[in-house]
């Protein structure tokens, strides 16, 4: 039962903080949502600053397995895989629950570069980019790293360009020019 606690409180911190922001969503509000009190959700979590890293770890674990999963589903081969991203970024971005990545809003409202926010995100990113170089590595792709970087600032704008106008197009354009960069990565 503690264990589902637990989950039921990191559950409603993440929905309360990614629909209403996290320095706007008190300690209360998100006790109210779980069903359960501030004491025992301090029992869990010692401070909101606490909650707020669990949250986004839980997140980033979750989204990184969803992402690699339906990337996998829609092609089997890297090069492909590299592509389906795209295709996967813009049914993320459609949907009418979507208000940007979590991490970039996270990282928006606490802006201390040094702190535990900005780490979870650089580690998140730090990932993706990763797992984009593999793809391209095993795509026998040039410069895999530099391609990586390139692929995953594409999508990161992507984000933004469609958290800031739904409608936007962004990740079409983004495909387009990852497609542009993964054919001049050519060997």
């Amino acid at each position: 039962m503690p264990q589902n606690l637990q989950e039921k409180i990191l559950t409603a911190a993440s929905d309360l903080f990614y629909s209403q922001g996290i320095r706007a969503t008190g300690v209360d509000a998100i006790a109210k949502a779980a069903s359960t009190t501030k004491m025992t959700l301090y029992r869990y979590f010692p401070s909101k600053d606490d909650l707020i890293v669990a949250v986004l770890r839980q997140h980033t674990e979750n989204f990184r397995t969803w992402f690699i999963t339906q990337v996998e589903a829609k092609a089997d081969q890297p090069k492909a895989q590299l592509l389906a991203m795209f295709d996967v970024t813009s049914e993320l971005m459609t949907s009418p629950e979507f208000r940007g990545c979590a991490l970039i809003n996270a990282t928006a409202e606490f802006p201390q570069e040094t702190g535990p926010v900005h780490q979870v995100s650089a580690e998140f990113y730090d990932s993706f980019r990763r797992y984009i170089a593999d793809l391209a590595t095993e795509s026998q792709l040039k410069n895999p790293e530099n391609l990586a970087f390139q692929l995953s600032l594409l999508i990161e704008g992507a984000l933004v360009s469609e958290q800031m106008k739904r409608q936007s197009g962004a990740a079409e354009q983004a495909k387009q020019a990852a497609i542009m960069l993964i054919e001049m990565s050519q060997s």
